[in-house]
Protein backbone atom coordinates (compact mmCIF):
# COMPACT_ATOMS: atom_id res chain seq x y z
CA UNK A 1 0.00 0.00 0.00
CA UNK A 2 2.59 2.51 0.74
CA UNK A 3 4.75 2.06 -1.75
CA UNK A 4 1.65 2.70 -4.34
CA UNK A 5 1.01 5.59 -2.55
CA UNK A 6 5.06 6.63 -3.07
CA UNK A 7 4.37 5.84 -6.66
CA UNK A 8 1.54 8.06 -7.37
CA UNK A 9 2.93 11.04 -5.26
CA UNK A 10 6.12 10.72 -7.48
CA UNK A 11 4.26 11.13 -10.83
CA UNK A 12 2.29 13.95 -9.17
CA UNK A 13 5.56 15.43 -8.23
CA UNK A 14 7.31 15.05 -11.42
CA UNK A 15 4.20 16.74 -13.12
CA UNK A 16 4.71 19.73 -10.89
CA UNK A 17 7.97 20.45 -11.72
CA UNK A 18 7.71 20.00 -15.56
CA UNK A 19 4.79 22.32 -15.55
CA UNK A 20 6.55 24.61 -13.59
CA UNK A 21 9.69 24.44 -15.71
CA UNK A 22 7.86 25.11 -18.30
CA UNK A 23 6.62 27.96 -16.77
CA UNK A 24 10.05 29.01 -15.85
CA UNK A 25 11.30 28.54 -19.19
CA UNK A 26 8.53 29.46 -21.35
CA UNK A 27 6.80 32.57 -19.88
CA UNK A 28 5.72 34.28 -23.02
CA UNK A 29 3.99 31.02 -24.20
CA UNK A 30 2.16 30.71 -21.24
CA UNK A 31 1.34 34.24 -20.76
CA UNK A 32 -0.49 34.00 -24.22
CA UNK A 33 -3.07 31.41 -22.27
CA UNK A 34 -3.80 34.57 -19.43
CA UNK A 35 -1.71 32.29 -16.83
CA UNK A 36 1.07 34.50 -16.28
CA UNK A 37 2.39 37.84 -16.34
CA UNK A 38 1.89 40.10 -19.46
CA UNK A 39 5.10 39.70 -21.79
CA UNK A 40 7.49 41.85 -19.97
CA UNK A 41 8.93 44.52 -22.67
CA UNK A 42 11.74 46.08 -20.27
CA UNK A 43 14.69 44.82 -18.16
CA UNK A 44 12.97 45.81 -14.80
CA UNK A 45 9.32 43.49 -16.38
CA UNK A 46 12.01 40.30 -17.48
CA UNK A 47 13.45 40.15 -13.90
CA UNK A 48 10.42 40.58 -11.89
CA UNK A 49 9.23 37.90 -13.92
CA UNK A 50 12.16 35.86 -13.90
CA UNK A 51 11.71 36.57 -9.29
CA UNK A 52 8.21 35.85 -9.61
CA UNK A 53 8.77 32.24 -11.37
CA UNK A 54 12.12 31.11 -8.86
CA UNK A 55 10.13 31.93 -6.06
CA UNK A 56 7.25 30.27 -7.10
CA UNK A 57 9.16 27.04 -7.89
CA UNK A 58 10.39 26.87 -3.82
CA UNK A 59 7.12 27.48 -3.12
CA UNK A 60 5.71 24.74 -4.98
CA UNK A 61 8.28 22.05 -3.90
CA UNK A 62 8.05 23.45 -0.27
CA UNK A 63 4.48 22.67 -0.52
CA UNK A 64 5.05 19.56 -2.19
CA UNK A 65 7.43 18.11 0.16
CA UNK A 66 5.69 19.44 3.82
CA UNK A 67 2.01 18.09 2.08
CA UNK A 68 3.82 15.19 1.25
CA UNK A 69 4.37 14.01 4.48
CA UNK A 70 1.71 15.60 5.98
CA UNK A 71 -0.78 13.25 4.21
CA UNK A 72 1.56 10.22 4.17
CA UNK A 73 2.02 9.98 8.04
CA UNK A 74 -1.80 10.62 8.43
CA UNK A 75 -2.65 7.65 6.17
CA UNK A 76 0.44 5.50 6.67
CA UNK A 77 0.38 5.67 10.57
CA UNK A 78 -3.42 6.30 11.01
CA UNK A 79 -4.80 5.49 14.53
CA UNK A 80 -6.68 2.32 13.09
CA UNK A 81 -4.05 0.71 11.75
CA UNK A 82 -2.48 0.74 15.69
CA UNK A 83 0.07 3.09 15.14
CA UNK A 84 0.68 5.07 18.40
CA UNK A 85 2.31 8.58 18.25
CA UNK A 86 6.10 8.75 19.08
CA UNK A 87 6.84 10.76 22.06
CA UNK A 88 10.45 12.77 21.55
CA UNK A 89 11.68 15.96 23.21
CA UNK A 90 14.60 18.41 23.09
CA UNK A 91 16.30 17.08 20.36
CA UNK A 92 19.12 19.56 19.09
CA UNK A 93 19.34 18.08 15.80
CA UNK A 94 15.93 18.34 14.84
CA UNK A 95 15.79 21.70 15.85
CA UNK A 96 19.18 23.01 14.02
CA UNK A 97 17.52 20.96 11.06
CA UNK A 98 14.04 22.82 10.90
CA UNK A 99 16.30 26.32 11.50
CA UNK A 100 19.06 26.09 9.56
CA UNK A 101 16.47 24.81 6.15
CA UNK A 102 14.37 28.03 6.57
CA UNK A 103 17.06 30.34 6.49
CA UNK A 104 18.81 28.76 3.87
CA UNK A 105 15.49 29.45 1.71
CA UNK A 106 15.02 32.67 2.84
CA UNK A 107 18.43 33.66 1.75
CA UNK A 108 17.66 32.03 -1.69
CA UNK A 109 14.81 34.22 -1.92
CA UNK A 110 16.22 37.45 -0.71
CA UNK A 111 19.17 37.85 -2.59
CA UNK A 112 17.70 38.02 -6.07
CA UNK A 113 14.71 40.09 -4.80
CA UNK A 114 16.96 42.66 -3.00
CA UNK A 115 19.37 42.99 -6.14
CA UNK A 116 15.99 43.85 -8.64
CA UNK A 117 14.33 45.94 -5.84
CA UNK A 118 17.95 47.91 -5.62
CA UNK A 119 18.08 47.69 -9.76
CA UNK A 120 14.43 49.14 -9.93
CA UNK A 121 15.72 52.26 -7.54
CA UNK A 122 18.87 53.16 -10.11
CA UNK A 123 17.60 56.23 -11.96
CA UNK A 124 21.01 57.38 -12.64
CA UNK A 125 22.62 57.75 -16.09
CA UNK A 126 18.98 57.99 -17.31
CA UNK A 127 18.80 59.75 -21.00
CA UNK A 128 15.31 61.64 -20.81
CA UNK A 129 13.22 62.47 -17.51
CA UNK A 130 9.18 62.72 -17.71
CA UNK A 131 7.19 63.99 -14.71
CA UNK A 132 4.05 62.10 -14.44
CA UNK A 133 1.33 63.63 -12.39
CA UNK A 134 -1.82 62.16 -11.16
CA UNK A 135 -5.26 63.93 -11.19
CA UNK A 136 -8.87 62.93 -10.67
CA UNK A 137 -9.14 61.31 -13.44
CA UNK A 138 -6.59 61.86 -15.39
CA UNK A 139 -2.46 62.04 -16.03
CA UNK A 140 -0.45 64.52 -16.84
CA UNK A 141 3.44 63.83 -18.60
CA UNK A 142 5.62 66.66 -18.55
CA UNK A 143 8.77 66.88 -20.80
CA UNK A 144 11.29 69.25 -18.68
CA UNK A 145 13.97 68.52 -21.05
CA UNK A 146 11.63 70.06 -24.09
CA UNK A 147 9.92 71.90 -22.05
CA UNK A 148 6.24 71.09 -23.07
CA UNK A 149 3.32 68.72 -21.27
CA UNK A 150 0.04 67.68 -22.02
CA UNK A 151 -3.16 66.04 -20.17
CA UNK A 152 -4.28 62.36 -20.83
CA UNK A 153 -7.56 61.53 -20.25
CA UNK A 154 -9.85 58.59 -20.80
CA UNK A 155 -11.19 58.80 -24.45
CA UNK A 156 -13.38 55.66 -24.57
CA UNK A 157 -17.24 56.75 -25.23
CA UNK A 158 -19.63 57.45 -22.85
CA UNK A 159 -21.97 55.05 -24.52
CA UNK A 160 -19.62 52.22 -24.09
CA UNK A 161 -19.27 53.52 -20.61
CA UNK A 162 -23.32 53.60 -20.22
CA UNK A 163 -23.60 50.57 -21.81
CA UNK A 164 -25.60 52.16 -24.92
CA UNK A 165 -22.88 50.82 -27.30
CA UNK A 166 -20.88 47.08 -27.93
CA UNK A 167 -17.62 48.23 -25.96
CA UNK A 168 -14.67 48.34 -27.90
CA UNK A 169 -11.22 45.32 -27.69
CA UNK A 170 -9.48 48.60 -25.36
CA UNK A 171 -12.43 49.37 -23.37
CA UNK A 172 -11.60 51.42 -20.71
CA UNK A 173 -8.18 51.25 -21.69
CA UNK A 174 -8.08 54.24 -24.26
CA UNK A 175 -6.82 58.06 -23.98
CA UNK A 176 -6.55 61.07 -26.11
CA UNK A 177 -2.84 61.71 -25.33
CA UNK A 178 -0.59 59.02 -24.33
CA UNK A 179 2.72 58.97 -23.17
CA UNK A 180 5.02 58.08 -25.90
CA UNK A 181 8.67 57.36 -25.21
CA UNK A 182 11.50 55.91 -27.04
CA UNK A 183 12.38 52.76 -27.85
CA UNK A 184 16.20 52.14 -26.33
CA UNK A 185 16.66 54.56 -23.81
CA UNK A 186 16.76 54.99 -20.48
CA UNK A 187 13.97 57.04 -18.92
CA UNK A 188 13.66 58.60 -15.29
CA UNK A 189 10.16 58.92 -14.59
CA UNK A 190 9.24 61.59 -11.78
CA UNK A 191 5.70 60.83 -9.92
CA UNK A 192 3.80 62.79 -8.05
CA UNK A 193 0.04 63.68 -7.73
CA UNK A 194 -2.18 67.29 -7.31
CA UNK A 195 -5.08 65.84 -4.99
CA UNK A 196 -5.30 62.29 -3.91
CA UNK A 197 -3.01 59.01 -4.27
CA UNK A 198 -2.62 57.35 -7.35
CA UNK A 199 -0.79 55.09 -8.88
CA UNK A 200 1.32 54.98 -11.81
CA UNK A 201 1.41 50.96 -13.17
CA UNK A 202 2.09 49.52 -16.54
CA UNK A 203 2.08 45.91 -16.32
CA UNK A 204 4.05 45.16 -19.55
CA UNK A 205 6.78 47.55 -18.32
CA UNK A 206 7.46 46.41 -14.69
CA UNK A 207 6.48 49.78 -13.39
CA UNK A 208 4.47 50.77 -10.75
CA UNK A 209 5.06 53.78 -8.33
CA UNK A 210 2.54 55.30 -6.30
CA UNK A 211 2.12 59.20 -7.04
CA UNK A 212 1.27 60.94 -3.61
CA UNK A 213 0.96 64.66 -2.93
CA UNK A 214 3.68 67.19 -2.23
CA UNK A 215 6.27 64.10 -2.65
CA UNK A 216 7.96 63.18 -5.49
CA UNK A 217 8.75 59.59 -6.55
CA UNK A 218 10.67 57.88 -8.55
CA UNK A 219 11.15 55.28 -10.85
CA UNK A 220 13.13 54.03 -14.43
CA UNK A 221 12.33 51.97 -17.29
CA UNK A 222 13.60 51.16 -20.64
CA UNK A 223 11.47 49.91 -23.32
CA UNK A 224 13.07 47.24 -25.96
CA UNK A 225 10.33 46.73 -28.34
CA UNK A 226 7.98 49.89 -29.99
CA UNK A 227 4.43 49.31 -29.49
CA UNK A 228 1.50 49.92 -27.21
CA UNK A 229 1.15 49.12 -23.46
CA UNK A 230 -1.49 49.67 -21.39
CA UNK A 231 -2.31 49.81 -17.76
CA UNK A 232 -4.16 51.57 -15.24
CA UNK A 233 -4.11 53.65 -11.55
CA UNK A 234 -3.55 51.22 -8.74
CA UNK A 235 -4.93 53.32 -6.55
CA UNK A 236 -8.28 53.23 -5.25
CA UNK A 237 -8.83 57.18 -5.89
CA UNK A 238 -12.16 58.13 -5.60
CA UNK A 239 -14.82 57.93 -7.77
CA UNK A 240 -14.39 56.78 -11.48
CA UNK A 241 -11.02 55.37 -9.85
CA UNK A 242 -10.84 53.00 -13.21
CA UNK A 243 -11.27 55.43 -15.54
CA UNK A 244 -7.67 56.91 -15.81
CA UNK A 245 -6.32 54.40 -17.69
CA UNK A 246 -2.44 54.73 -18.64
CA UNK A 247 -1.22 54.49 -22.34
CA UNK A 248 2.68 54.14 -23.05
CA UNK A 249 3.54 54.32 -26.90
CA UNK A 250 7.04 53.21 -27.63
CA UNK A 251 8.45 54.29 -30.84
CA UNK A 252 12.15 54.79 -32.05
CA UNK A 253 14.86 57.87 -31.70
CA UNK A 254 14.01 59.04 -34.70
CA UNK A 255 10.58 58.65 -34.47
CA UNK A 256 9.87 60.59 -30.80
CA UNK A 257 12.48 63.60 -32.08
CA UNK A 258 9.36 64.08 -34.69
CA UNK A 259 7.12 63.51 -32.54
CA UNK A 260 9.31 66.35 -29.98
CA UNK A 261 9.05 68.44 -32.59
CA UNK A 262 5.00 67.83 -33.27
CA UNK A 263 4.21 68.73 -30.15
CA UNK A 264 5.80 71.87 -29.67
CA UNK A 265 4.28 73.26 -32.61
CA UNK A 266 1.11 72.15 -31.22
CA UNK A 267 1.99 74.16 -27.93
CA UNK A 268 2.73 77.02 -29.77
CA UNK A 269 -0.54 76.99 -31.84
CA UNK A 270 -2.22 76.55 -28.54
CA UNK A 271 -0.74 79.58 -27.40
CA UNK A 272 -1.60 81.61 -30.40
CA UNK A 273 -5.39 80.77 -29.83
CA UNK A 274 -5.63 82.05 -26.74
CA UNK A 275 -4.68 85.52 -28.36
CA UNK A 276 -6.97 85.17 -31.11
CA UNK A 277 -11.08 86.21 -31.00
CA UNK A 278 -13.03 82.68 -31.38
CA UNK A 279 -16.48 82.44 -32.97
CA UNK A 280 -19.20 81.06 -30.58
CA UNK A 281 -19.63 78.03 -32.92
CA UNK A 282 -16.39 77.30 -32.71
CA UNK A 283 -15.71 78.28 -28.78
CA UNK A 284 -18.76 75.55 -28.87
CA UNK A 285 -17.54 72.87 -30.68
CA UNK A 286 -14.18 72.82 -28.94
CA UNK A 287 -16.07 73.20 -25.59
CA UNK A 288 -17.87 69.82 -26.26
CA UNK A 289 -14.82 68.37 -26.66
CA UNK A 290 -13.52 69.39 -23.45
CA UNK A 291 -17.09 69.02 -21.78
CA UNK A 292 -16.79 65.27 -22.40
CA UNK A 293 -13.17 64.42 -21.16
CA UNK A 294 -13.27 66.66 -18.21
CA UNK A 295 -16.57 67.40 -16.89
CA UNK A 296 -19.22 64.33 -18.12
CA UNK A 297 -18.04 61.85 -15.79
CA UNK A 298 -20.00 63.64 -12.55
CA UNK A 299 -22.57 65.93 -15.10
CA UNK A 300 -23.12 63.67 -16.98
CA UNK A 301 -22.91 63.17 -20.76
CA UNK A 302 -25.85 65.20 -21.95
CA UNK A 303 -25.98 67.21 -18.83
CA UNK A 304 -28.31 64.98 -17.22
CA UNK A 305 -25.95 64.81 -13.78
CA UNK A 306 -24.45 61.49 -12.08
CA UNK A 307 -25.49 60.34 -8.88
CA UNK A 308 -25.34 62.89 -5.92
CA UNK A 309 -23.54 65.38 -8.75
CA UNK A 310 -25.47 68.39 -10.25
CA UNK A 311 -27.58 69.07 -13.81
CA UNK A 312 -26.15 71.40 -16.37
CA UNK A 313 -29.36 71.03 -17.37
CA UNK A 314 -31.15 74.20 -16.65
CA UNK A 315 -28.08 74.84 -14.30
CA UNK A 316 -28.52 78.05 -11.95
CA UNK A 317 -24.77 78.64 -12.07
CA UNK A 318 -24.57 77.66 -16.24
CA UNK A 319 -27.69 80.36 -16.33
CA UNK A 320 -26.27 82.54 -13.55
CA UNK A 321 -23.57 85.71 -13.52
CA UNK A 322 -20.84 84.40 -15.95
CA UNK A 323 -18.33 85.59 -12.89
CA UNK A 324 -19.99 82.90 -10.72
CA UNK A 325 -19.74 80.50 -13.28
CA UNK A 326 -15.94 81.51 -13.98
CA UNK A 327 -14.73 81.31 -10.61
CA UNK A 328 -16.42 77.30 -9.81
CA UNK A 329 -15.39 76.46 -12.89
CA UNK A 330 -11.30 77.79 -12.16
CA UNK A 331 -10.89 77.51 -8.65
CA UNK A 332 -13.49 74.56 -7.66
CA UNK A 333 -15.82 74.40 -4.30
CA UNK A 334 -14.46 73.71 -1.34
CA UNK A 335 -15.51 70.68 0.59
CA UNK A 336 -17.30 68.69 -2.59
CA UNK A 337 -15.92 66.76 -5.24
CA UNK A 338 -15.95 70.23 -8.05
CA UNK A 339 -12.35 70.65 -8.75
CA UNK A 340 -10.58 73.89 -9.69
CA UNK A 341 -9.94 73.62 -13.44
CA UNK A 342 -7.60 76.78 -13.64
CA UNK A 343 -4.44 74.74 -13.31
CA UNK A 344 -5.12 71.58 -15.40
CA UNK A 345 -7.07 73.52 -18.34
CA UNK A 346 -5.73 76.07 -21.43
CA UNK A 347 -7.09 79.78 -21.62
CA UNK A 348 -9.23 78.62 -24.56
CA UNK A 349 -10.32 75.19 -23.28
CA UNK A 350 -11.68 76.98 -20.29
CA UNK A 351 -13.13 79.35 -22.60
CA UNK A 352 -14.90 77.19 -24.83
CA UNK A 353 -16.26 74.75 -22.04
CA UNK A 354 -17.91 77.69 -20.30
CA UNK A 355 -19.03 79.03 -23.36
CA UNK A 356 -20.76 75.33 -24.15
CA UNK A 357 -22.31 74.88 -20.60
CA UNK A 358 -24.25 78.14 -20.91
CA UNK A 359 -24.98 77.42 -24.30
CA UNK A 360 -25.39 73.73 -24.43
CA UNK A 361 -28.16 70.97 -22.96
CA UNK A 362 -30.71 73.91 -23.64
CA UNK A 363 -29.22 76.45 -21.37
CA UNK A 364 -29.43 80.00 -23.06
CA UNK A 365 -27.52 82.27 -21.31
CA UNK A 366 -26.43 83.50 -24.90
CA UNK A 367 -23.09 84.80 -23.80
CA UNK A 368 -19.59 84.01 -24.77
CA UNK A 369 -16.04 83.34 -23.08
CA UNK A 370 -12.61 84.29 -25.05
CA UNK A 371 -9.83 82.92 -23.92
CA UNK A 372 -8.48 86.70 -23.10
CA UNK A 373 -10.82 86.88 -20.55
CA UNK A 374 -9.56 84.05 -19.12
CA UNK A 375 -5.97 85.31 -18.84
CA UNK A 376 -7.41 88.44 -17.43
CA UNK A 377 -8.86 86.85 -14.91
CA UNK A 378 -5.48 84.53 -13.59
CA UNK A 379 -3.48 87.26 -12.53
Amino acid sequence: MSITFFRRLSGIVSRLILGVSLWFTAPAAFAAYGLNFQKPVTPIGHKLLELHNLILIICVVIFVIVFGFMFYSIFAHRKSRGHKAAQFHENTTLEVVWTVIPFVILVSMALPSTATLIEMDDTSKSDLTVKITGYQWKWKYDYPDHDFGYFSSLSTPRDQIENKATKGEHYLLQVDNPIVLPVGKKVRLLVTANDVIHSWWVPQLGTKKDAIPGFINEIWTRIDEPGIYRGQCAELCGKDHGYMPIVVTAVSAEDFTKWVAAQKDKAAADSAGGAKTWSKDDLMEKGKKVYATTCAACHGANGEGVGPFPKMIGSKIANGPLADHMNIVMHGKAGTAMQAFAAQLSDTDLAAVVTFERNGFGNKAGDTVQPSQVKALRK
